[in-house]
């Protein structure tokens, strides 16, 4: 197994765990924790699970190319004129 593999492996496992968190947060009666564990969930999955995802399977990627600059906002217009021609 190569470290992608291993990487894309750990990922989905903080990605079970977090997701077990917040089932177990709905299921408690306790308010004080059960609101707690969802919390904990939600926040492992979009500030630890969702970046390290992004940069596993994205690492030579150019945010440059998804960002609006003027550069690509007139690309993306000359791109429109284009297909209108056809």
């Amino acid at each position: 197994m190569n470290s992608l593999h291993k990487k894309r492996w750990g990922i989905l496992i903080l990605f079970v765990v977090a997701v077990v968190t917040i089932i177990s947060g709905f299921w408690l009666n306790d308010p004080v924790i059960s609101n707690r564990l969802k919390g904990l969930g939600t926040v492992m999955i979009f500030f630890v699970v969702m970046p390290l995802f992004l940069l596993v399977e994205s690492p030579r990627k150019k945010m440059k190319d998804y960002m609006l600059t003027e550069e690509n906002i007139k690309k993306m217009q000359s791109d429109k004129k284009g297909s209108r021609k056809s």
